[in-house]
């Protein structure tokens, strides 16, 4: 049961009654009428072969207001490709798979890599990112949510209140964050943001004084959560980071386009649970180590847009300063863990705390090092500029390859 508190300047939307899915069916049903929505689901190969989405589709296969599902595949040879869509064939709605891997999609990454308009790097936002594409090419939603395909608490009632802030015609938000308790197995999860998120966004508004990005930023409830919904003209201008940095670059670029009574997060699942990273203390290269790099770089980015100066001593006073509010955050939650019957270890926790300390400094030198890095995808109203048949040649490339399997 949750509360009805508005936190921050984002509307939030509340789980306040447990309301039947029957019934938010029913009206997204209504509403498909005027606003046809559809689902991304941005995959591995390597995730077909595990529990979560086979029991992810078995869900979705029950939905009666999807329009389209387009879902991204990575790392898959030509078999593998075969394979997947002989799995997502289970999905009675129309659905397509971008085969990422494949040679049409490799070659016209290829040329608009000759552009310098392609992604830079592999990753969840290059996937995200061409899904996005062919939506727009597709053209057959107005309204779409996104999530991951890594999770094993999946109820298809998160989708229907995901995706119902973006549909409901008489409603205004192009963009919707979903949020959730990390609490699973006894547990409390979600160290990244606990730890990292936001006491960061309260140790920046300590040492730069407030700013709205930063409350705005600080009004997000789970600000890591992949699962979001938008319109569909969201697409045309978004600009995101191909690196972990996606969802708070995804969020910034909500600020930049938006106003804030055009977005709005959503309370969407009682128990969540999906696949974990490792810390990989001493391994910048992966896990939580290069996700809070990435995370801290991309807020550092956009506070540079906004004017702001960074210099050494700002990243040792930043870093300072994050330490202490981590640390007391730290005792926040061991209690809240305490008095609800759950374990936390604070020993654990605190050696996260002093990776991501160490590794704020680590993006504040990145940052200064490079600052004309670019890690993001440009829009696609810039893509199309420059090609103009872009849209068309990729949804020519996904059917082609659909095709030649499928047979139509």
């Amino acid at each position: 049961m949750g509360d009805f508190y508005q936190n921050g300047i984002i509307t939030t939307l509340h789980d306040l009654d447990q309301r039947p899915i029957e019934a938010i069916e029913s009206e997204l049903q209504g509403f498909s009428k005027q606003r046809p929505m559809g689902l991304i689901l941005p995959s591995l190969y390597s995730e077909l072969e595990g529990e979560a989405l086979p029991a992810i589709l078995g869900q979705i296969a029950q939905v009666p207001y999807l329009s389209e599902i387009v879902i991204g595949l990575d790392r898959a040879d030509a078999s593998q490709y075969g394979a997947a869509l002989a799995f997502f064939d289970r999905l009675p709605q129309r659905h397509r798979v971008l085969w990422n891997d494949g040679p049409r999609l490799k070659a016209l990454d290829a040329e608009l890599q000759s552009h310098d308009l392609a992604p830079r790097e592999m990753g969840k936002g290059r996937n995200v990112w061409y899904c996005m594409g062919y939506t727009l090419a597709s053209g057959r939603t107005e309204s779409v949510a996104l999530h991951d395909c890594d999770i094993t608490t999946y109820d298809r009632r998160l989708l229907a209140r995901l995706i119902y802030p973006v549909a409901n015609p008489r409603f205004n938000y192009e963009f919707c964050k979903g949020f959730y308790a990390r609490v699973a197995d006894g547990k409390i999860n979600g160290r990244v943001s606990r730890l990292l998120v936001t006491p960061l966004l309260r140790a920046l508004k300590k040492t730069l004084g407030d700013m709205e990005y930063l409350e705005y930023m600080d009004s997000f409830r789970y600000p890591l959560a992949g699962e979001f919904s938008f319109r569909r003209d969201v697409l045309t201008d978004i600009r995101i980071p191909s690196d972990w940095g996606l969802e708070i670059g995804v969020l910034s670029e909500m600020y930049r386009n938006y106003a804030n009574n055009r977005l709005c997060q959503v309370d969407i699942a009682e128990v969540y649970d999906h696949k974990h990273q490792d810390l990989s203390a001493g391994d910048d290269s992966g896990g939580l180590s290069k996700m809070s790099i990435d995370i801290a770089k991309a807020l550092f980015r956009k506070l540079a847009t906004r004017g702001v100066t960074f210099n050494s001593e700002t990243f040792r006073s930043l870093k300072a300063t994050y330490y202490r509010i981590a640390l007391d955050f730290v005792e926040t939650y061991h209690n809240d863990a305490v008095m609800n019957g759950l374990s936390l270890d604070i020993h654990t926790e605190e050696k996260a705390v002093e990776l991501f300390a160490e590794n704020i400094m680590k993006a504040g030198e990145a940052f200064l090092d490079r600052p004309m890095e670019r890690p993001f995808i440009p829009s696609w109203s810039r893509v199309t500029s420059a090609m103009p048949d872009v849209l068309d040649r990729l949804l020519d490339a996904v059917e082609q390859d659909h095709a030649e399997l499928v047979g139509t």
